[in-house]
C-alpha cells in the first residue's frame, strides 16, 4: 500500500538502506532525473548527483532530518531542492527517504503567483483623505501633514503603530497627488524572502526569460512598500539605488532601466533604533525620511471612535446586510475605554463580527453583543457570565500574546517569530487569523 502511495505520488521521492544502497524511486523521480530504476536501485545514493553531497548518506550519519538544499541532479544537471528525512523503526535506522522539488517549475509557478499579485494590486480599492475618519486634533495634524506630501514631489515615511492605518493614508496621499492617474501598489516588504521580494520590485532576466518588476510596470505612479523596516540590507541598497539614480537593474540583468516611482514607507519599527544596532541604512533612512508622518494610534484619538463607528455601521450594514442604527450610551463607553492594541483593524474586526451575529430586527448594538476582550471588566479576571467556551478563550489569549510580543519586539516579525520559537509563515497565519496584519 505505501509503495503504491509513493509510486503515484507527483512528488519525486527516492529511498535508500541503512548503508546508502538505493531500494526505491518513482516515476515523478525518474521524469526530474532521468534515472531509471536499473540505474539507482542498488547504486550507491551519489550515483543522481551531478553537483553537491549527497543529502542521504549525511542524513543516515546524523539521523536528523535536512531540509531545503540546492542540488544538481540527473543527467541534465536540473537545479531542485532536496528534503530528506530518516526512516526509523523501534529506534534503529533503516535508511532515508527523500523528496525532490524542480526549481525549473517552481519558478514557473511564482512567476505565475507574482503577476497574479500584480494584477491583484492592481485592483485594490483607492481611498482618499475623506475615508480618513476624525476630528481630534491629532489625527487633523496628520492629515494635513498628509495633504501637503501630496502636493511635493518626495519619498514620504509614515510612522505608526500595527493597524493604525498608514495604508489608508498612503492610498490617500497617492490620490491626491499629480500621479493620481497612475498605479498605486502596495508591497509588504515582510512576507516575502529576499530574492522573491527582489525579483517583485525589480524584474528579473533568467535563462532568456525576462519579466518587468513593479519599478517597471508601476512607472509614473506608486509603491507603498510597507512594513519597509524589516527589508534585508541588500535590498535596501538596490532600492536606495533606484531612488537615488532613478533606475533599476533586473535580477541577473545587467542593463540600466530607467524609471520613475514615487515611493511610500510605511514602518511600525523603531528605525533608528535599527539603524544603531546596524539593521538598517542610514541613507537609505535619510532618503525615505524626507517627509516622515506620524499616524497616531487608535488608543491616542479615542475621541475618534464614535464617529469611526457610524461610519463603519454605514459601510458594514451593505455588506452584512443590517440596519444597526448605532450604539448604546453603554456599548459606546466600553469601546472608550478598551485600549484597542490592534488599532482600526480591531475596531473594523470587532464591529463586524458583533454585527453578523446580532438578530436581523436588532437596531442597538449594546454591550452584551461586544466579544468579551472588548469589556474592561473582563480583562483581568473571570467570572461565571465570562467564561466562553474554551476555543474561545484560547483564541482570546493567543492573540493577546501576539500583540503583547509584537508590541516587545516594536513591530518586528522576524523577530516576533523568533521571540515565540514559531515560523515566519505561521506568524503570519496567526496575524491574519486574528486580523492583525
Amino acid at each position: 500500500m505505501l509503495e503504491a502511495i509513493i509510486q503515484s505520488s507527483d512528488d519525486a521521492i527516492s529511498v535508500v538502506d541503512e548503508n546508502g544502497k538505493g531500494i526505491l524511486i518513482n516515476p515523478a523521480y525518474t521524469r526530474i532525473t532521468g534515472f531509471s530504476e536499473d540505474e539507482v536501485i542498488g547504486k550507491h545514493a551519489t550515483a543522481d548527483i551531478s553537483e553537491g553531497e549527497s543529502i542521504h548518506l549525511k542524513v543516515l550519519q546524523t539521523r536528523k532530518p535536512i531540509r531545503g538544499v540546492n542540488l544538481r541532479v540527473g543527467k541534465e544537471k536540473k537545479d531542485v531542492i532536496v528534503n530528506v528525512a530518516p526512516i526509523i523503526v523501534n529506534n534503529h535506522l533503516k535508511g532515508s527517504v527523500g523528496v525532490i522539488h524542480d526549481m525549473t517549475e517552481m519558478r514557473s509557478l511564482m512567476k505565475e503567483l507574482d503577476h497574479a499579485r500584480t494584477l491583484i494590486r492592481s485592483l485594490e480599492t483607492s481611498y482618499s483623505f475623506k475615508d480618513i475618519i476624525g476630528q481630534s486634533p491629532k489625527i487633523k495634524f496628520a492629515i494635513e501633514q498628509a495633504k501637503l506630501a501630496a502636493s511635493v514631489p518626495v519619498t514620504i515615511l509614515l510612522r505608526g503603530e500595527v493597524g493604525s492605518g498608514k495604508d489608508l493614508f498612503a492610498h490617500a496621499i497617492h490620490s491626491e497627488s499629480d500621479r493620481k492617474f497612475s498605479k498605486f501598489v502596495r508591497v509588504n516588504c515582510s512576507s516575502l524572502e529576499e530574492y522573491q521580494l527582489e525579483r517583485e520590485l525589480f524584474g528579473f532576466e533568467d535563462d532568456g526569460n525576462c519579466s518587468k518588476g513593479l519599478f517597471e510596470e508601476t512607472s509614473g505612479g506608486t509603491i507603498l512598500l510597507d512594513e519597509v523596516g524589516e527589508l534585508t540590507k541588500k535590498t535596501q541598497a538596490k532600492i536606495s539605488h533606484a531612488l537615488r539614480e532613478k533606475s533599476i537593474i533586473r535580477v541577473g540583468g545587467t542593463k540600466s532601466i530607467p524609471v520613475d516611482v514615487r515611493i511610500i514607507g510605511a514602518s511600525s519599527l523603531n528605525l533608528e533604533k535599527a539603524m544603531r544596532e546596524g539593521t538598517f541604512r542610514e541613507d537609505f533612512y535619510f532618503q525615505l525620511n524626507r517627509m516622515p508622518i506620524h499616524v497616531p494610534s487608535l488608543r491616542d484619538r479615542k475621541e475618534d471612535i464614535p464617529l469611526i463607528v457610524d461610519d463603519l455601521l454605514g459601510k458594514l450594514n451593505k455588506e452584512i446586510g443590517r440596519s444597526i442604527e448605532g450604539l448604546t450610551k453603554v456599548a459606546q463607553e466600553s469601546l472608550l475605554q478598551y485600549e484597542w492594541p490592534g488599532n482600526l483593524r480591531e475596531l473594523e474586526n470587532v464591529i463586524s463580527r458583533t454585527m453578523i451575529f446580532m438578530q436581523s430586527n436588532e437596531r442597538l448594538l449594546d454591550e452584551h453583543h461586544l466579544p468579551k476582550q472588548v469589556l474592561v471588566h473582563t480583562t483581568d479576571e473571570f467570572d461565571d457570565e465570562s467564561i466562553g467556551t474554551l476555543a474561545e478563550q484560547m483564541d482570546e489569549m493567543e492573540k493577546k500574546v501576539l500583540l503583547n510580543a509584537l508590541r516587545v519586539c516594536e513591530g518586528n516579525k522576524s523577530q516576533t517569530a523568533k521571540k515565540l520559537n514559531i515560523s515566519l509563515r505561521t506568524l503570519y497565519y496567526k496575524l491574519e487569523k486574528y486580523n492583525l496584519v
